[in-house]
């Protein structure tokens, strides 16, 4: 198939920026720029802290992952001219594009909340959203026999709103298979006004932490780590003490994106919610955990994102008008512990609620419900991951567009 003779760069080497690459690598000219050599299974940092995985089990090299028609570029962008369509790496060299797709992701910025880089930091506070320091929080489990373990989510959006949710309930179940469990509180501390960000699976959330003990600390808005006295402090004056804390820092955009117009207070870029073009430039769009979205920030979401731009930016380069169908549909297995995990299916419309996937009727996934098939599915999509998803191949029966079949809604 001969290219078209536009040029595409895209800012990041994450899953939504291999994963549109190879989409758009066969059509047009294809730059990815991105300074990782490695790329990592990210969803599988939940495990390790457990057990289940050795940060080598998560990686590939980023070069065996993208399309051979795309030119992968090893470097930083040290800045980009959107005047004149035009960015340069941080080696000096000069980038023109006729569209760009910023693909920065999200990351953890530690150094955004007083006290937490203390001298507890990673030493009796830890946080498990990169391979570092999932691998030191699994030799702090290991020798945790007693005491309080607090769960803690410092602001939100954060990337995979449901993990702090399942790495508490896979430390309740840690510590039961240790038969310590009796010996340790566990507190679940978060922002929300609930477990979760919807307010139907949140009670079903609530109601599980409350079966296991787990009190939840609600409403939570961190002010400071006093890590002297092992505690967190709200700002209205709440104190959470602890023994070992495990934290979500806050999560930021890029710091490369973070220096331009186009993003918000925590460098995200603004988007439109349907079609993922900028809102200040109509050649810019964003995907995946670097775009402004009222929805998760999670790959399954990237995964519905890369449909929408795999059509959008072509509409856009012939001069159409852009398709508004991202809908803001995530899917998410939630681990429960005991070899079970739960299933959401949600959208910026409509709550996960309890149902079939992805057959109506069939399943054999069950949504809002704890079941064994799909603790199965949560493993296997490792696999779905490296051969399907960022290929860019069909995944069978899953569409962007989240559908209501199999559902049963209930009426608010």
């Amino acid at each position: 198939m001969a290219k078209i003779d536009k040029h595409i760069c895209i800012i990041g080497a994450g899953t939504a920026g291999i994963m549109l690459a190879n989409k758009l690598a066969n059509k047009f000219e294809v730059t990815v720029i991105d300074p990782a050599k490695d790329h990592y299974y990210q969803p599988g940092f939940l495990f390790m802290p457990f057990g289940r995985y050795k940060a080598e089990q998560l990686r590939k090299s980023t070069t065996k992952l993208v399309n051979k028609r795309a030119n992968l570029i090893a470097e930083k962008v040290a800045n980009i001219d959107f005047q004149n369509k035009k960015l340069a790496t941080d080696s000096g060299t000069d980038i023109s594009f006729d569209v760009l797709v910023v693909a920065t992701g999200t990351r953890t910025d530690p150094s955004m909340t007083e006290g937490l880089l203390g001298d507890g930091w990673q030493k009796n506070v830890f946080d498990f959203y990169n391979p570092d320091g999932a691998e030191k929080l699994h030799d702090a489990l290991k020798d945790f026999k007693q005491g309080t373990l607090a769960i803690q989510i410092m602001d939100m959006p954060i990337k995979c709103p449901v993990a702090p949710l399942e790495f508490t309930f896979l430390a309740d179940d840690y510590f039961k298979k240790r038969g310590i469990r009796e010996n340790i509180t566990i507190k679940y501390i978060t922002p929300l006004s609930g477990a979760f960000t919807k307010p139907v699976a949140s009670a079903k959330f609530g109601h599980m932490l409350e079966e296991r003990k787990i009190e939840l600390v609600s409403d939570f808005y961190t002010e400071k780590v006093v890590e002297t006295e092992n505690k967190v402090v709200c700002f209205d004056g709440r104190e959470v003490i602890y023994d070992l804390l495990v934290t979500v820092p806050v999560n930021v955009g890029s710091d490369l994106m973070r220096k331009t117009d186009i993003v918000n207070d925590l460098g995200f870029v603004e988007v439109n919610h349907g079609s993922l073009q900028s809102a200040k430039y109509p050649f810019v769009f964003a995907v995946g955990d670097a775009a402004d979205l009222p929805t998760s920030k999670a790959g399954s979401v990237a995964h519905f994102e890369v449909d929408t731009l795999a059509e959008n930016i072509p509409r856009f380069l012939e001069g159409k008008e852009l398709e508004e169908s991202f809908d803001g549909h995530s899917n998410c297995f939630v681990e429960m512990g005991g070899g079970k995990a739960l299933l959401l299916d949600f959208n910026y419309q409509t709550q996960p609620y309890e149902g079939t996937f992805p057959f109506p009727g069939v399943g054999p996934m069950k949504l809002l419900q704890p079941s064994r098939v799909n603790h199965w599915g949560k493993l296997a999509f490792r696999f779905i991951y490296w051969w399907m998803l960022l290929p860019g191949r069909k995944i069978p029966f899953i569409n962007a567009q989240m559908s209501l079949k199999g559902k049963k809604i209930i009426e608010s």
